[in-house]
C-alpha cells in the first residue's frame, strides 16, 4: 500500500489536471465531446491477410514481476494442474457474472451478497473468475464481504474482475459510498497530453480497487477512436492518434501493474473506427491489415510490451482481413495467427462479453464457446448459458477433439498469472493435495 506521501501528490496531481480541464473550457463532468477522426480512404477492395515482413513498434523493457517469479510460478502453475480433473481444468475457461451463478431471480438481478445457488454453481462448474457490476457494488463492507465469500467457495481462487476505466466506465468510482477518486474520461485526458497523469491515475486506481479484493481490471481502453459515429467506444479511447493513445495505454498498464493489478487491453484487433455496437448485432469494419497494423494495432503492441496480462477481443468483424463475416472472438486467423504469432503475445486472451447480440444472435452458447476456445482464446467472459457452455468444452475435451496439450496449455497460462499475481500461493497447492 502506497504511503501517505504518495497518496497527496496523486491528488495533487489531479487538482492540478482538473484545473487544467476547467481553464480549456472542458467539462470533466459531462464528457460528451468527440475527438477529430483520420481518413480512411475509398479503397473498397479486399486485402486479405499477409504476414508482415517488419514491425517499427519500439519495445519496452519488462515490468519487474511484483509476486511470485517467472520461474518458480511456471513449477507451481505445472504442479497445481497435475491435480487437477477435467471439470475443473474447463471451469477455468470461464469468467462469469453473479447471474451466471444463481439464475433464480432474472438475468441482471442485483447481486450483493453469496447466495446458496452460488455456492452450488461454483461446486458444480467451478469457473475460474468472476466479474462484478454496478449493479453488485453497494457500498466497501459490502463489497469486501462478497468478494471475499466468493474466494472462500471456490475450489480454485479467482480472478475477481471489474470494469473501472476512468470516465463513465467506472463501477466503482461512480459510486459515492465507495469513497475513492474519479477521473475524467480517457478522451479528456487524452487532450492534457500528459503521461504521467495517466499512470497516477491507474496506479491509484489499482491501489484503491486492489484494497477491495479485485485482482483484475479490465482497462485500459486501447481503441485508437477515428470515427464520430463510434458510439460505443465514445469517450473511452484517448484520442485518433495512434502514437499518443499507445503512449498513454503503456502508462496505463504500468500504472496498474505497480499495485499487482492485472491490466486489459481492449478490444483487440481495435475497433476504434466501427460505426456499429456489438452490444446490439454484427459489426464489421472496413479496415485492411495495413490500416490495422499501422493505427489499431499500435496501442495493443505498445500494451503488451508494457506488460499487460490480458488482451480481450471484440466481437466485430474485419471481412477485409479474415474474408469471413465471423467475429473476431471466433476467428482463429485474428487471435492465433495474429495476436499469437505476428503480435508475439504470449499473455492471456480474453473474448468479450458472450451475452452479447453479436454472438447470441448466431450461435448458442455452446457452440460459440467451443468455437472461440478452439480458435484461440483462453477465457471465455459470461457465456449466456453458463452449463451450456461448460457441458460442450468438456464433451470436446472428454472425446479428444481438445487435444489434452491444448487445453493444459491454457490451463497452465492461468495457473501462472495467478501465481505470479499472488492470487494464488503454494498453500493452495498444499491444501489441494490435502484434498486429493
Amino acid at each position: 500500500m502506497r504511503d501517505q506521501h504518495k497518496r497527496k501528490d496523486v491528488w495533487h496531481r489531479k487538482m492540478r489536471y482538473g484545473k487544467k480541464l476547467c481553464a480549456a473550457g472542458l467539462s470533466i463532468c459531462l464528457l460528451l465531446t468527440g475527438c477529430s477522426g483520420l481518413p480512411f480512404g475509398k479503397d473498397k477492395s479486399r486485402d486479405v491477410y499477409t504476414p508482415p515482413k517488419s514491425t517499427d513498434v519500439e519495445c519496452t523493457q519488462e515490468p519487474e514481476v511484483i509476486g511470485m517469479s517467472d520461474e518458480d510460478a511456471t513449477y507451481a502453475s505445472l504442479e497445481y494442474l497435475n491435480l487437477m480433473s477435467d471439470e475443473e481444468k474447463v471451469g477455468q475457461l470461464f469468467n462469469v457474472n453473479l447471474e451466471l451463478l444463481d439464475q433464480t431471480k432474472g438475468q441482471y438481478y442485483e447481486h450483493k451478497k453469496l447466495t446458496k445457488a452460488m455456492k452450488e454453481t461454483l461446486e458444480q462448474y467451478p469457473v475460474g473468475g468472476v466479474t462484478l457490476f454496478s449493479r453488485n457494488i453497494w457500498n466497501r463492507k459490502q463489497t469486501k464481504k462478497l468478494i471475499r465469500k466468493l474466494q472462500k467457495n471456490s475450489s480454485t481462487p479467482l480472478f475477481v474482475c471489474v470494469d473501472e476505466e476512468g470516465g463513465d466506465v467506472a463501477r466503482i468510482g461512480n459510486n459515492p459510498k465507495m469513497k475513492t477518486d474519479t477521473f475524467p474520461s480517457m478522451e479528456e485526458i487524452g487532450k492534457t497530453e500528459d503521461a504521467d497523469y495517466v499512470y497516477y491515475m491507474a496506479e491509484t486506481i489499482g491501489s484503491q480497487i486492489g484494497e477491495l479484493g479485485f485482482n483484475v481490471d479490465f482497462a485500459p481502453v486501447a481503441d485508437v477512436k477515428t470515427t464520430e459515429m463510434n458510439s460505443e467506444i465514445g469517450t473511452r479511447s484517448f484520442g485518433d492518434d495512434p502514437k499518443k493513445v499507445a503512449e498513454y495505454v503503456s502508462a496505463y498498464v504500468k500504472g496498474l501493474e505497480s499495485q499487482n493489478i492485472c491490466s486489459t487491453l481492449k478490444h483487440f484487433p481495435g475497433q476504434g473506427s466501427s460505426s456499429g455496437d456489438t452490444h446490439q448485432g454484427s459489426v464489421d469494419i472496413d479496415s485492411s491489415i495495413s490500416k490495422l497494423r499501422q493505427i489499431d494495432f499500435v496501442p495493443f503492441v505498445n500494451g503488451m510490451d508494457a506488460g499487460a496480462d490480458f488482451v480481450m477481443i471484440s466481437h466485430i468483424s474485419v471481412s477485409r482481413v479474415t474474408e469471413t463475416s465471423e467475429p473476431a472472438s471466433l476467428s482463429n486467423l485474428i487471435m492465433t495467427t495474429i495476436l499469437r504469432e505476428e503480435l508475439n503475445y504470449s499473455g492471456l486472451i480474453i473474448t468479450d462479453a458472450f451475452d452479447m447480440a453479436s454472438i447470441t444472435d448466431k450461435y448458442s452458447a455452446g457452440d460459440a464457446a467451443v468455437k472461440s476456445f478452439e480458435a484461440g482464446a483462453d477465457i471465455i467472459l459470461m457465456p449466456e448459458d453458463l452449463p451450456g457452455a461448460f457441458d460442450a468444452v468438456l464433451k470436446r475435451v472428454q472425446s479428444g477433439k481438445i487435444t489434452e496439450k491444448r487445453l493444459n496449455d491454457t490451463v497452465q497460462r492461468i495457473l501462472k498469472l495467478k501465481f505470479q499475481k499472488g492470487i494464488m500461493t503454494l498453500e493452495d497447492t498444499a491444501q489441494k493435495k490435502e484434498a486429493e
